[in-house]
């Protein structure tokens, strides 16, 4: 089997690099999405008094991550069909990735913020910070690498996922899992399999080295002490 996807994957390199960019670039898209979303949303729930928020919310991102993939497409998909949208492909994968990749996103922004030092904070308003300044200034550098960390798992959690978003027609390394499979074709579910595990696997490394290149210098001097 190793040998028959060894020889495809030698005879096929275009189509296979063309399914990596395709995986690459929904990947990219519902994790930006997912970002911005989380982010914005983690801040806002870390407000002081809105504790009973920050549970409601997580807790609806945590049920998100209890569905399976191919019923929440198959949901997003009646959704989008009711609204005159394009119900198959790329949408519904990329709305489906980014409600997937908002729970350790949000999670992680909320609990590093709300865990930063409260003295720290008490300086800055000492300083005559405002609020908006403290959150700029202080609780947001301080608490990247956490945030940071949830990223990593939303990006590489999501690479697993767009795979199976080929078979409602998204593109991506997902397409020669599912040929194989409709084809009885071993060698095609080992290039898939091996394809995306690699992917995340990339990925995964990636994000380790930028999450720690965004965290503050002081921070970084205290978690190599700590190691």
């Amino acid at each position: 089997m190793w040998q028959e996807a060894w020889q495809y994957f030698l005879k096929n390199t275009d189509k296979i690099l063309k399914w990596t960019v395709q995986h690459i670039y929904i990947i990219i898209v519902a994790n930006v999405c997912a970002v911005i979303i989380g982010v914005t949303v983690g801040i806002f729930i870390s407000g002081k008094g809105r504790e009973r928020i920050a549970e409601m919310v997580i807790y609806f991102a945590s049920i998100m991550m209890t569905i399976p993939s191919l019923a929440l497409y198959g949901i997003l998909m009646g959704i989008l069909a009711s609204l005159s949208l394009p119900s198959i492909g790329f949408l519904p994968v990329v709305i489906a990735l980014t409600l997937y990749g908002l729970l350790p996103i949000i999670r992680n922004t909320y609990t590093a913020i709300r865990e930063v030092d409260p003295d720290m904070i008490e300086a800055g308003r000492g300083m005559g910070m405002g609020e908006t300044q403290i959150l700029l200034k202080i609780k947001l550098p301080l608490a990247v690498p956490v945030i940071m960390a949830g990223m990593r798992q939303a990006i590489v959690m999501n690479i697993g996922i767009a795979a199976i978003g080929s078979y409602i027609g998204a593109g991506g390394l997902g397409q020669p899992i599912f040929r194989g499979i409709a084809n009885y074709r071993t060698d095609l579910i080992a290039v898939g399999a091996v394809c995306v595990s690699l992917l995340a696997i990339i990925v995964d490394v990636v994000m380790g080295r930028l999450e720690w290149l965004t965290t503050p210098k002081g921070v970084r001097i205290r978690l190599r002490r700590k190691s």
